[in-house]
């Protein structure tokens, strides 16, 4: 493949987007990979293109080497599927829907696992059928609220999705095994430093969840590592250890007077002053802070909710709506509406409302909280004496420092990363929902059970973009680059020509070439794209051709060298 940038549709740009947000954003809108169509929507230029079709491809290849086989299903499909799993009212606004000029209602897909369930049961009998593994490479649609960070969060992008069927549950832990090491591989092949983290399933379903996270600074995704084992979690996936209560707490119940403490901070300031229960060492920890949100649930009407973390901490938003998931959470702010909820002064006794707690609050436990009263709070409040929760949630803030739930001796250490995977053991919610079922080896029906495995085929290319790339620009691994070699004409003297014979030099010796034959321009625009566009190797004829030279550079290592021009196919062919 040999490419002319006289010829190719290309434009650099001197000067930084002004709406691009992140790094990989404003590198591959400058290096003239993607231009923006629309909001959450990027059109593909040629150099783009070809980083695409790499990734893709190498995709492919480690699917189709476990024996996975590739299809092509509509991106327009109708309701009827999504209303049998219930996904429809599930996804709520998450989905673009639209009606044909006959009244049917239509989805553009976000994934498809109702689709391939359906295959599967239109096309299998008997278990000698299985196991099998699909996959197919397909653009996908979110109705994205905010879409942000170019490539990163997008409405419409490419993904992989694949997905097993087995016909018991050993099968689909060794399916998950499968995929879940072709993965690695697929993300050593690009050059992308991971790591795999424990997640959760979402409206996916299913039960074994994890997702693959590509080190950034700017990934959205916030995730735990310990400082003694090997654990790590998405955010929203930590568990919290309940204490060990030796012994419950049994001082009654007192209120007090707390007036002008609607604040933990103000609450422990004053508790601390009035010495209440005889204690000047209240912290906020010791307080039980009571939030009320409103809980939506698609299809359904509304619902008052009240969590209870303690006083040190804050209600993670996004893990509330990962535990509550398929519904979602919003902050409650309309007190007057409701006069039995005291704002700043709400404890968990006495509430007609359902109530969660964090798992801190365990039976046995005593807190400082709300009395339910304007201006009163209550302390020696325990749990499972004076109120029962309705259950647990994890929706309490995690941080840096809190004890590791998997070894219990090391502290969690926080850290963030781009979400470019994520598999689950989906077990048997959707060939439930469609009755899938088939003729065991006993000749009694045998229901499937699934794997899903997804891959952000476009994200990936920019979280490629985010991990590799200086200030300078983009810096792509050989895998994936437009090109094995950037050949660059200085412009003189029959540099252009030379530049052309040696560009179908290396074609012919198996290179993929990118050559900067453009007329009229200076040798440090030249110089300067070429480090904006990100090929490693380049080659720059120049000043010494007529000694029968040329220069050899090395983007990642800095290395320069004059070799002979006869020599180059050889030196850029023989691996190193």
């Amino acid at each position: 493949m040999l490419l002319r940038m006289s010829t190719m549709l290309l434009r650099t740009l001197r000067e930084e987007p002004a709406d691009a947000e992140v790094p990989s954003h404003r590198l591959l809108l400058r290096a003239g990979y993607v231009r923006r169509a629309a909001p959450g929507g990027y059109t593909w230029l040629p150099l783009g293109k070809l980083v695409l079709d790499r990734v893709t491809a190498i995709v492919r290849d480690e699917m189709t080497a476990i024996g996975a086989q590739e299809v092509a299903f509509p991106a327009l499909l109708p309701r009827e599927p999504y209303d049998t799993s219930g996904r429809w009212t599930e996804y709520g606004d998450d989905i673009f829907t639209l009606t044909d000029r006959r009244g049917a209602e239509y989805l553009l897909a976000p994934t498809h696992e109702e689709m391939f369930t359906l295959l599967v049961q239109d096309m299998t009998i008997s278990y000698r059928d299985f196991p099998v593994i699909l996959f197919q490479i397909q653009t996908k649609f979110r109705d994205e609220a905010r879409p942000r960070a170019g490539l990163l969060r997008g409405r419409e992008f490419l993904m992989k999705d694949a997905y097993s069927f087995d016909l018991s549950d050993d099968g689909l832990a060794a399916a998950y095994a499968t995929l879940r090491a072709a993965y690695q591989r697929v993300f050593a092949r690009l050059g992308l430093q991971h790591t795999i983290v424990a997640a959760m399933s979402g409206a996916m379903g299913g039960s074994a969840s994890e997702e693959f996270l590509a080190a950034a600074e700017v990934g959205e995704d916030t995730y735990v590592g310990c400082t003694r084992c090997d654990y790590a979690a998405n955010t929203e996936a930590v568990t919290t250890p309940a204490p060990v209560i030796t012994e419950a707490a049994t001082g009654p119940l007192t209120v007090h007077d707390t007036p002008d403490t609607p604040t933990i901070a103000s609450l422990v300031a004053l508790a601390n002053e009035r010495a209440l229960d005889g204690r000047t060492d209240w912290t906020a920890a010791d307080t039980l802070k009571n939030v009320v949100v409103t809980v939506h649930r698609p299809g359904a009407e509304d619902e008052l909710l009240v969590i209870g973390v303690p006083g040190d901490r804050e209600v993670d938003l996004k893990r509330l709506d990962a535990a509550l998931s398929p519904a979602t959470a919003t902050m409650f702010d309309d007190f007057a509406s409701r006069p039995e909820l005291v704002k700043g002064y709400i404890g968990p006794q006495g509430l007609a409302l359902r109530y969660l707690a964090d798992p801190r609050v365990a039976p046995g436990t005593a807190w400082l909280t709300g009395a339910n009263i304007a201006g009163k709070h209550a302390t020696s409040v325990v749990a499972g004496r004076d109120f029962t929760p309705d259950g647990t949630i994890e929706a309490a803030e995690v941080r840096a420092g809190d004890p590791c739930p998997a070894c219990g001796a090391g502290e969690l250490t926080m850290r963030r990363g781009i979400e470019i995977a994520h598999i689950f053991q989906l077990g048997r919610r959707y060939t439930d929902a469609f009755k899938v079922d088939v003729l065991g080896a006993d000749g009694k029906p045998v229901r499937p059970t699934m794997g899903s495995y997804g891959i952000g085929v476009s994200r990936a290319v920019a979280a490629i973009a985010e991990q590799h790339h200086d200030e300078r620009g983009l810096l792509w691994p050989d895998e994936v680059a437009p090109a094995d070699v950037h050949v660059v004409a200085t412009g003189k003297d029959g540099q252009t020509e030379a530049a052309l014979a040696l560009g179908a030099e290396l074609v012919a010796a198996g290179l993929r070439v990118l050559v900067d034959d453009r007329p009229q321009l200076s040798a440090g625009v030249k110089f300067t794209d070429a480090e904006l566009i990100g090929i490693a190797r380049s080659v720059v004829v120049g000043r010494r051709l007529a000694e029968g030279y040329v220069e050899l550079r090395d983007r990642r290592t800095g290395q320069r060298d004059e070799v002979r021009l006869a020599d180059v196919p050889r030196l850029l062919t023989t691996p190193a």
